[in-house]
């Protein structure tokens, strides 16, 4: 037995097709590069003192071993969840420092994090990492002299 499709059955089947490629749902931001975000990672600055909105006082990359270093981590975009992670590490590729944020912004927003030791950093070359949804999301390098 043959089945024929009529104009009508063609229009129908187009219109069924077209409408549940539209009703696809949002899952939120992706990583992946090429993808729309729905959250971002646009600024990391850093310094040793913060304003009352969390943006960098005195923006440097030069420290002194009783310095307290601030991050000031700049996202766009809104998502209901997102996790922020600024990972410290010294220039042998030690971890320093790693701590995790869940935030959820809902456009232009700055979330801080800061490391101290009381008994004075090491000199050298440090880097800070900005982790969004455990995806790296930038670096700033930066140094401890006398």
């Amino acid at each position: 037995m043959k089945t024929r499709l009529t104009g009508t059955s063609i229009l129908a089947l187009t219109l069924v097709a077209v409408l549940s490629a539209g009703c696809r749902q949002n899952t939120g931001a992706t990583t992946t590069a090429g993808t729309a975000e729905a959250v971002r990672v646009s600024q990391i600055d850093i310094g040793r003192s913060l304003n009352a909105d969390k943006t960098i006082n005195d923006n440097t990359d030069s420290f002194k071993p009783n310095d307290a270093i601030y991050a000031s981590i700049a996202t766009e975009g809104a998502a209901a969840t997102a996790t922020l992670k600024a990972r410290w590490t010294f220039q042998d590729g030690q971890v320093v420092n790693e701590t995790t944020q869940t935030i959820a912004p809902t456009g232009s927003a700055r979330t801080e994090f800061h490391i101290t030791k009381p008994d004075g950093w090491p000199t050298g070359k440090y880097k800070l990492e900005a982790f969004l949804n455990g995806s790296s999301s930038g670096t700033k390098d930066f140094e401890v002299a006398q």
